[in-house]
């Protein structure tokens, strides 16, 4: 039961990224230049105050995290950062290989 909600999970980030990648796309085409919506930006448009108090709590609790780590994933690009969890939550909960040879109880 669990397996198949963090594989839906997955699937709708999978999903999500493959929208940001037309959306990119499409924008960059129309622009005449490569452009891309950061993760940051995305964030920041959804919901502005929810990223400022992450922000302070990761601050708060280890600033060497913002910094190193959540400051570069917010620069990334949203279809990316999208896809590579998808894909992850869609590998590490996939369904089991069945035993050749044993019953399965």
């Amino acid at each position: 039961m669990i397996r198949g909600f963090f594989r839906l999970v997955g699937l709708l980030l999978l999903t999500g990224g493959f929208i940001f990648l037309v959306y990119d796309g499409a924008r960059s085409v129309a622009d005449d230049s490569l452009r891309f919506t950061r993760l940051g930006e995305f964030w920041n448009d959804i919901h502005q105050s929810s990223q400022q108090a992450f922000h302070t709590m990761v601050e708060t609790a280890a600033p060497w995290l913002w910094n190193g780590v959540v400051k570069l994933l917010l620069n990334q690009p949203t279809f990316a950062v999208l896809g590579v969890l998808g894909l992850l939550l869609m590998l590490l909960f996939r369904p089991r290989k069945p035993l050749i040879g044993y019953a399965r109880d």
